[in-house]
């Protein structure tokens, strides 16, 4: 009866993809626990490395970046850089309104220049108008 072999041929089949099933279930686990051994590893590196940082970076807060001597010598550095610093721009308004003063000076002299070529310019064309043909 070709009725009855249907379901056994079913059966069978479906027992062979079940297998298929399982055994791939055993791959995926086997898959997963090596996964999990490697997280674990690098997890296990990854706090250890953590661990040390952190142990010396505590190191490191515990000692003053920079003694007291030390700190009084830049101190001393910084105030001595300023000192510099002020004098050179004091210098440098000197050297500014000395050139200002010079400027103005050559300016007015200018002035006074073009004033009397204008003026010698118009005595010598009066003294041509005067002159005969």
């Amino acid at each position: 009866d070709p009725s009855r072999l249907r379901p056994h041929v079913l059966l069978a089949q479906e027992n062979t993809q079940i297998r298929d099933l399982q055994q791939e279930n055993r791959e995926l686990w086997v898959s997963l626990e090596e996964h999990q051994d490697a997280l674990e590893l690098i997890m296990s590196k990854y706090r250890k490395q953590m661990l040390q940082l952190l142990e010396g970076r505590k190191r490191e807060d515990a000692e003053p970046v920079l003694k007291v001597p030390e700190i009084e010598s830049q101190i001393d550095r910084i105030c001595e850089m300023g000192a510099v610093m002020r004098k050179a721009v004091q210098v440098d308004d000197e050297q500014f309104f000395k050139v200002q003063e010079k400027l103005a000076q050559l300016e007015l002299e200018n002035k006074e220049l073009r004033e009397l070529l204008s003026i010698s310019k118009e005595s010598f064309e009066v003294g041509r108008e005067d002159l005969p043909d």
